[in-house]
């Protein structure tokens, strides 16, 4: 189970806090907003259709995802956002892909290096790590809400490539042609989903233990306080007990 698999766990228990900053909100918001710029339709755009199922499940009001579509083609002023993903390395020499939505590329530049360089990491070059990483969906289920045999005969029918289990939560990963598949047969299942997203999955990963390790989860840690950061991605391991006790 990759470290990212494991971060995106804990992340999901502070899904309410973080709901309650109102920075899931935001993130979600420009998600949808940058997907729109290729359509307005959920219909014909398939990320926007995943950005709205994702609003929806963290339970956003409908007028927001609205208005954040509108801003997204131009129906209303506040859609000029830009993606960048920034690639470096991280304590211990961990791969990190920050994928980002801002406003202004310069300033985003700037701060994003300045934490990397805090927290002991360092920024590289375009394609520095990136060729490390697969484009995947990601669906992510408590691991007390099926059993491996339920999943295997649900997802792998509906396109699923692989399916892991790290303790806590079943990683059921698929291509992102299959995302929404996969997704609609969990639900006709009724098996609920604590996360769903088309993410980049690392194709081998690097053991961090003590000081690396604990280091490696503050750059995450900043990197996520960031308001243009919308995923991280790394390649990291860490001993599942030592991640719960340096995320507490």
């Amino acid at each position: 189970m990759s470290g990212h698999s494991k971060w995106a766990t804990i992340k999901h228990k502070k899904a309410a806090l973080d709901a309650k900053r109102g920075r899931l909100f935001t993130r979600l918001i420009k998600e949808i907003t940058v997907a729109a710029r290729y359509g307005g339709d959920p219909d014909a755009n398939p990320r926007l259709r995943t950005a709205i199922a994702a609003a929806k499940a963290a339970s956003m009001p409908a007028d927001n995802i609205k208005r954040a579509i509108m801003r997204g083609t131009g129906e209303l002023e506040g859609g000029q956002l830009e993606e960048a993903i920034f690639e470096g390395y991280g304590p211990g020499g961990a791969a990190i892909l920050v994928q980002v939505a801002t406003d202004n590329r310069n300033r985003t530049v700037s701060e994003i290096r300045h934490i990397f360089s805090k927290q002991g990491g360092s920024l590289g070059e375009q394609g520095s790590v990136a060729w490390m990483f697969d484009r995947k969906s990601q669906i992510l289920i408590d691991a007390q809400k099926a059993t491996e045999d339920q999943l295997l005969s649900i997802v792998l029918d509906a396109g699923a490539e692989d399916l892991r289990n790290d303790g806590t939560h079943w990683e059921v990963l698929s291509p992102p042609e299959a995302h929404e598949s996969v997704l609609e047969a969990l639900q006709k299942a009724g098996i609920e989903t604590a996360s769903a997203q088309i993410a980049m999955i690392p194709k081998s990963t690097i053991k961090l233990e003590g000081k690396d390790a604990q280091a490696m989860l503050r750059l995450a840690e900043a990197l996520e306080e960031h308001d243009d950061v919308q995923n991280i991605y790394s390649n990291y391991d860490i001993d599942e007990k030592e991640m719960e006790a340096l995320a507490v």
